[in-house]
């Protein structure tokens, strides 16, 4: 008993190590991309924060650790393209790929209410075609090139978050409310989809259905909120960013 919870106690320890590796590479890799002004480096260097500790976890047999570990990174990615997005707007417009086109195109629905947003026929094969081309990538290369395009979605996600709050009236409340619902679901299936469908290539393991099947309702949730919410959350975001 007691070397059973010695183990797990040690277990919980180099978890906890990994984590906070995990977190601070994915700071230093902003660093560096900031520091290199390379913006085709910088998901890269994002993925390289991250990835190996998955594959570690997967090889393991450790499904739903290399889930988390994940998710870890993505909450950081989200947390530094959006503070960095707030601090320096212009310097990022140029720094994250298609940071400028999509700040453009989602501050202008914000203001308006017009745009791919709010706009169903638009957004949804837009969506589809995301995550068929992330699968297809994870499926054939264990998640090697999928993660950094993961990481480019995550990155102009956050852009058009902290460049939000850096023009409303209460920037902290628009960091929250800029990644709206429906996003933080889709990106919560694309990791579970992204590991899962690693699986195969790199821990020579079936794939579990089970979770893949849980990601794929998350995928249609997203769809869904988004084609009824939106409208009503660009009116809160609009009068959050006016002050009123």
């Amino acid at each position: 008993m007691d070397t059973e919870e010695g183990q797990s106690g040690t277990s919980a320890s180099a978890s906890s190590v990994y984590s906070m590796v995990i977190v601070l590479g994915t700071v230093s890799s902003y660093a560096a991309g900031w520091f290199l002004f390379m913006p085709a480096l910088v998901p890269i260097l994002n993925t390289l924060a991250s990835y190996p500790f998955m594959l570690i976890a997967l090889r393991r047999g450790e499904l739903r650790l290399a889930i988390a570990r994940m998710l870890i990174w993505a909450l950081t990615m989200g947390v530094c393209a959006t503070a960095m997005s707030y601090v320096r707007p212009q310097e990022t417009d140029r720094l994250f790929l298609r940071g400028e086109t999509y700040r453009i195109e989602m501050h202008r629905w914000v203001m308006t209410g017009v745009g791919d947003e709010s706009t169903p026929s638009v957004f949804i094969p837009q969506q589809i075609g995301h995550a068929v081309l992330f699968s297809a990538l994870t499926l054939v290369t264990a998640g090697a090139l999928a993660m950094p395009m993961g990481a480019v979605l995550m990155n102009y996600m956050g852009h058009y978050v902290g460049t939000l709050a850096a023009i409303g009236k209460h920037p902290f409340v628009l960091m929250i409310l800029g990644w709206h619902p429906w996003a933080v679901i889709r990106i919560v299936s694309f990791v579970v989809i992204g590991v899962v469908l690693s699986e195969p290539l790199a821990a020579r393991r079936a794939t579990n259905k089970r979770l893949l099947m849980w990601a794929g309702v998350g995928l249609v949730a997203d769809i869904v909120l988004k084609t009824l919410l939106a409208p009503a959350w660009q009116r809160l975001l609009i009068t959050v960013v006016a002050g009123r």
